[in-house]
């Protein structure tokens, strides 16, 4: 028999919660199969079995939040095997004891009555058979007495088997529904009166996602000294540029977004300033060699961030598409781990609420993060002349214990000239 423990299913993950059995109990598992929905602090993902056998146990419900290596579940060779610590019922709770008598009143002691034996772990109650998980599901859902049916399995313990022949020949009677508990058909007690807030206020469920996201961020703004560089830079000739690669790309269902190109531009940036492309960690200072851009993506649980690898020397073409794929994934909490980590840098934009500009929270560990605005028609002075033009607003958070300011602002000088001239951002 085999444990199936809460994994790590991100680098950031402490806890998951079970967001949905895909496998029941008594099913059989082939390695590979999807047993568990998991929600991590990232998104909602899927984990698959290790190896064959069935599921003859589920140690924890949909809904709970479990840590990262505690059993949520066992596999075993046979549908039928009882897992060990669910075959006996558990002992009365000590708090369940009657009072100590004192001394005067203790009876004197019996003659000590023979020893029964230790039921075993494959043992039940008398007065309840011998029967797998399995079993007892397949009567519950057959309407059958379970007490009325003989069982044909090791000391005599009921098996799917005598459950199905059971079903199949009426020879067991139909279980009678339990009676109600008398403490159930007491009027429930008064809850308790809530504090007016004055506000009509409700608490929300809040998610894993959501819980971890309030977390890090709050950890982000206390323990990462954040500095910000602001510019704001003329779009014209990116808007032309983007608009002539649309054309040539329009027979093959592509199309290039400003936040393609300003991605693009980043990771080229990054490649001139690679001491922007850093972490700082445990008091040490990271040099990456990969460019790793990611987007932050809005979803119903918060703000993901799935990652573009290798974004310096991927295509526009290959931008776009996997931006649009990874946004979907995130959408629909099917992002896996491997999509939303090793980041080296990051975008948000915000420029489609018609935001002009903000001040963006830095995703550890990396060292800066670029916030985008609207693009807007502006009045600018042009060559001594007033023109309108059209102007994005950026504005470059950064870790200052990473990156110093002469640096971030040789970057943001640097990137800002590349979106001016975006042939640069091809070339």
């Amino acid at each position: 028999m085999s444990e199936i423990h809460m994994p790590r299913l991100s680098d950031t993950m402490e806890e998951g919660v079970i967001s949905t059995w895909v496998k029941k109990v008594g099913d059989k598992v082939a390695a590979g199969d999807v047993l568990v929905e998991i929600e991590t602090d990232k998104a909602v993902m899927e984990f698959e079995a290790y190896e064959d056998g069935y599921l003859v146990k589920q140690n924890v419900s949909e809904g709970d939040t479990v840590p990262i290596g505690e059993v949520i579940g066992l596999i075993a060779d046979s549908p039928d095997a009882v897992p060990e610590e669910s075959a006996a019922p558990a002992a009365p709770a000590a708090e369940e004891k009657a009072e100590e008598p004192t001394a005067e009143e203790k009876p004197a002691p019996a003659a000590p009555a023979e020893t029964a034996p230790a039921a075993s772990s494959d043992e039940a109650p008398a007065d309840r058979p011998r029967t797998s998980p399995l079993a007892r599901r397949l009567a519950k859902e057959y309407g059958l007495d379970i007490t009325k049916i003989k069982g044909s399995g090791p000391k005599g313990r009921i098996v799917r088997a005598d459950i199905e022949a059971a079903a199949k020949d009426g020879s067991a009677e139909h279980a009678a529904p339990a009676p109600e508990p008398a403490a159930a058909k007491s009027a429930p007690a008064p809850a308790a009166q809530a504090f007016d807030d004055g506000r009509d206020s409700e608490e929300l469920k809040i998610n894993n996602v959501r819980k971890v996201i309030a977390r890090r961020l709050t950890e982000s703004k206390q323990t990462v000294p954040h500095f910000y560089l602001r510019r704001t830079i003329d779009a014209e000739a990116l808007k032309a540029f983007r608009g002539q690669i649309n054309e040539q790309l329009s027979s093959t269902g592509v199309k290039i977004s400003f936040n393609d190109l300003i991605v693009k531009a980043c990771a080229t940036a990054l490649k001139l300033h690679p001491a922007v492309n850093t972490s700082w960690v445990d008091e040490k200072l990271l040099q990456h060699h990969r460019v790793n851009v990611g987007v932050a993506v809005a979803v119903d649980a918060g703000l993901v961030v799935p990652v573009l690898h290798d974004t310096d020397k991927a295509t526009l073409s290959e931008i776009s598409t996997r931006t649009r794929e990874l946004a979907g994934k995130a959408r629909d909490n099917k992002l896996k781990p491997q999509e939303m980590s090793g980041g080296t840098f990051s975008v948000s934009n915000l420029g489609m609420f018609g935001v002009d500009s903000f001040s963006a929270v830095i995703n550890p560990p990396e060292a800066a993060i670029l916030a985008v605005g609207a693009m807007r028609q502006e009045p600018v002075v042009v060559d001594g002349e007033v023109q309108v033009r059209n102007r994005i607003s950026l504005e470059l958070s950064v870790d200052h214990r990473a990156v110093d300011g002469a640096v971030g602002a040789a970057f943001l000088k640097d990137l800002a000239e590349i979106l001016e001239e975006p042939m640069r951002i091809i070339l």
